[in-house]
């Protein structure tokens, strides 16, 4: 066990480890982050890729001739994702307490893809939310990627830069997808040199983005269930017979390399004096183990029980096994306490509205031109008349810059002002941006469309500072890592909740405002709406260390060693 009060520690007395003050952090978890993202890059590039083309492919349908409620409908389309996966949410996030991450994480990728595949042969209206609703159901991967990445950065110390990745993923998704929908959608009429009249894709217009993104999800199946390592505290201790095949599989093709490289004449020397085969690396470039024993790249200060002599066969398995029952005596907790409601409701509200605004500006720039009379400061409505492809970049340049916002800004920013500091500021200068939005078809044509840059870089900006932050605060206020699941199902729930009436509630607000005259109706009352948001940021207060932190601090840390130091101690001992 591992004590935290001693001033001289670093010694390994009878298998118990005694860690000093001054040891470094445990390494960042850059190769497990990095096959998290592939997985995770799958889903917001067939989430995105609908937008461009949405209102279009509702227009198709032939529900309405009245353009200004096709927005209700397309509103609907994208809200039947998000409601279904507010179902199901907290159902994955229980279940993934008690299965693993793993599992859970693939299924969603795996339901994604069936969603997008029926999506794109979606005859009808009712088709398409049949299909955008079964993803939903089968997705809870929102709140289980918070918890994995929790459980690979234990240490606040990488906090800053692990949250990062996520919306970086996202962000990254967010230029792919809107590219794919805008470039591949109607191929018969943007491509006729390759796709023909009277074929499947003249009949399926929207069946190509969607082949696409169902081929970009299956590959992240594959490469989750090989190389992705289970988190959970308990079940990554099991075998998992994937990452033992993607192990053999990495192996298998360094040396049919190595293989290859010999028969070049400037390699042979090098061969001969380098490493064997299974001395070498074999993912990524890296020198860490492979994951055949244990899944605890990250895991700090790991401490064992006694193991048994060399003279007995050694069973891994079982010699980290038997310390899990130590991680099961912990006392029963509070899960969901004030601080975690209060973090679960500015979450919510801030999916609400900026939802609100992804699903509504396409619409927005969509909606043809039709001039009414003006009566300043509110009464005047008007479109912008994109076709799919202007909308596609507009969206695709959205992602680029929310990816360097992310990448260059966030971690600077929340070291500077902190986490809860940066969600305050944040939430109450947010109604501006809602109130200043609709003025924009009020400008002169040559400067429309810079003003429409100009509002999406600063709700990138926010963006992409304001939902790290707040992952960050919620995990710091869970009561115990054995909860994240839990905790996270709920906030993915209620943030999926609040995304799907957000694309409704804006769709018809802004079915009302075109008619009557006031298109700035929905994006003044989705300003008002944050405000609530503002109000809750007030209300939280900096999280403190968790209850199994606390217990470590003021007893031991009974977490088992991993394996190999398991071996390595008893060789020492013998």
């Amino acid at each position: 066990m591992t004590m935290r009060g001693d001033k001289y520690r670093g010694t390994v007395t009878a298998g118990v480890r005694v860690e000093p003050l001054s040891k470094q952090l445990p390494p960042y978890p850059q190769r497990q982050l990095f096959i998290l993202a592939i997985c995770r890059i799958c889903e917001p590039i067939a989430f995105m890729s609908i937008f461009p083309y949405i209102f279009h492919m509702v227009r198709d349908f032939n529900i309405t001739e009245d353009e200004s409620k096709i927005s209700f409908y397309a509103g609907m389309v994208t809200s039947a994702f998000t409601f279904a996966e507010f179902s199901t949410g907290m159902l994955w996030g229980r279940l993934s307490d008690k299965v693993g991450r793993k599992p859970i994480l693939l299924m969603g990728l795996v339901g994604t893809g069936i969603s997008v595949l029926v999506f794109g042969f979606a005859p009808n209206l009712p088709v398409a939310l049949f299909a955008r609703a079964l993803g939903g159901l089968l997705n809870g991967n929102i709140g289980v990627l918070q918890t994995t990445v929790a459980e690979l950065v234990p240490v606040k110390e990488h906090q800053p830069r692990a949250y990062a990745v996520m919306p970086v993923v996202w962000c990254l998704g967010s230029i792919l997808g809107p590219m794919i929908g805008g470039a591949l959608a109607k191929p018969v009429d943007n491509l006729p040199s390759i796709f023909s009249p009277g074929s499947i894709w003249d009949k399926f217009p929207y069946l190509l983005p969607n082949l696409f993104s169902a081929a970009c999800v299956f590959v992240g199946v594959a490469v989750g269930a090989l190389f992705l390592e289970e988190t959970h505290p308990e079940k990554k201790w099991q075998r998992d017979r994937g990452i033992e095949l993607g192990s053999y599989l990495a192996k298998r093709s360094e040396e049919f390399r190595r293989y290859l490289l010999s028969y070049l004449p400037r390699n042979r020397t090098e061969i001969r004096r380098g490493k064997a085969p299974e001395e070498r690396p074999l993912l990524l470039g890296t020198d860490e183990p492979l994951p055949g024993y244990s899944t605890s790249e990250n895991s700090p200060q790991r401490t064992s029980a006694p193991g048994p002599s060399l003279q007995d066969p050694l069973n891994l398995e079982e010699t980290a096994q038997d310390a899990l029952p130590k991680l099961e005596k912990k006392p029963a907790m509070k899960i969901f306490t004030k601080q975690v409601i209060l973090t679960i409701v500015s979450y919510g509200v801030l999916a609400f509205h900026t939802m609100t605004f992804d699903a509504l500006l396409p619409v927005f720039l969509s909606t043809s031109p039709n001039p009414q009379p003006i009566s300043l400061p509110f009464k005047f409505a008007d479109g912008f008349g994109l076709d799919t492809r202007t909308i596609g970049v507009i969206l695709s340049v959205q992602g680029l810059y929310s990816m360097a916002s992310t990448y260059f800004l966030f971690e600077r920013v929340v070291q500077r002002f902190g986490a809860l500091r940066l969600i305050r500021l944040l939430s109450t200068s947010y109604p501006l941006l809602y109130f200043v939005t609709p003025y924009m078809v009020l400008l002169p044509d040559s400067l429309r469309m810079a003003s429409v840059y100009v509002i999406v870089v600063w709700k990138c900006t926010y963006s992409t500072l304001a939902y790290p932050s707040n992952a960050m605060l919620l995990t710091n206020s869970a009561p115990s890592t054995l909860s994240l699941g839990t905790i996270n199902g709920v906030a993915a729930s209620t943030a999926s909740l609040c995304r799907g009436f957000g694309p409704i509630i804006s769709g018809l607000l802004y079915t009302i405002g075109m008619e009557s005259g006031y298109s700035g109706l929905v994006w003044w009352v989705t300003g008002l709406i944050t405000m609530a948001g503002a109000y809750t940021s007030f209300k939280i207060s900096e999280p403190k260390a968790r209850m199994d932190e606390k217990d470590d601090i003021e007893t031991t840390t009974t977490a088992p060693m991993e394996p190999r130091d398991v071996l390595a101690e008893n060789t020492t001992q013998t």
